[in-house]
């Protein structure tokens, strides 16, 4: 992978809708990872917002992929959703000990804490108190849902202050070119039916912005929606972040490709972060 300090990927690394287009036609689901991490130097584990895997299952992880590569996992939902970061050391404990492995072979990314919409403005002691113990050996980056957090009021300037001193990201999501999309498509209606619409709001508080990018199923149509994104990236680059993309469209069908897309627009602005790798479908041609 020879992005310089740009991490680019999609949420997921295995879906058979991309062999034959990303991955080599005749591609089995145990050469996904491994092709995958040829083009992509990081990808979303949601996997573990359902539940933890075994370690056999990490150490393998590990070893599909090359030094480069990161991992951004997704805290446990028993953790955010259903204790509310409450009482949940165990938990956590046994959720950052699964992911050992890949932090001292240099697989990991920020791992990121997305909250409930219903955690709120009176919950944030919560969050300090639980972020405050997490341990200094994993990069962290925290989602929120709730309204009070996007209006530039009160709420939101003590999030991101707590974010800000604790060296936390502010995961930043933008649906907006999903929510242009005509839902006739049952992919796109879907999607629109379980994302959220919120305002984006573009802000780096700490050493990895981390954006989730839900797209419009058709690449070319989300030009206008990525174009400020590139402003943003071309300066957390010049200040040496180090971002993290995440490329979602409906079903992910299209997300490599709009991946692509992205990367050469942002490569256009910003030629340091290097050309992305011919895709395993393709070298195989």
């Amino acid at each position: 992978m020879t992005l310089a300090r740009c991490h680019l990927g999609c949420p997921v690394w295995s879906n058979r809708d991309w062999v034959g287009e990303l991955f080599a036609a005749g591609a089995k689901p145990r050469d996904f990872l491994r092709q995958y991490a040829v083009v992509f130097d990081t990808v979303e584990g949601n996997n573990c917002f359902y539940g933890l895997p075994k370690l056999e299952t990490v150490i393998r992880w590990r070893d599909e992929t090359a030094p480069g590569f990161r991992f951004c996992f997704k805290f446990p939902r028993t953790i955010s959703h259903e204790r509310r970061l409450r009482d949940a050391g165990a938990e956590t404990a046994e959720f950052l000990d699964r992911l050992t492995p890949l932090a001292v072979a240099g697989r990991l990314g920020p791992s990121f804490l997305q909250l409930p919409p219903s955690f709120g403005p009176a919950d944030l002691p919560a969050l300090r108190d639980y972020l405050v113990a997490l341990s200094d050996d994993f990069r962290y980056a925290v989602e929120v849902r709730h309204r009070a957090f996007f209006t530039k009021g009160e709420a939101e300037r003590q999030l991101n202050r707590l974010l800000f001193e604790l060296g936390v990201d502010r995961v930043m999501l933008d649906s907006r070119a999903l929510f242009a999309a005509d839902p006739a498509d049952p992919d796109t209606r879907a999607a629109q039916g379980k994302k959220p619409r919120l305002p984006v709001h573009a802000i780096s508080l700490g050493p990895h912005p981390f954006i989730r990018y839900i797209g419009h199923p058709e690449p070319e149509a989300n030009r206008p929606f990525l174009e400020p994104w590139l402003d943003k990236l071309a300066l957390w680059l010049s200040e040496d972040r180090e971002p993290y993309v995440f490329i979602h469209t409906p079903n992910n069908r299209y997300a490599p490709r709009l991946a692509r897309l992205f990367h050469e627009l942002l490569r256009a602005r910003c030629p340091e972060v290097g050309a992305l790798p011919p895709w395993p479908a393709e070298q195989a041609s």
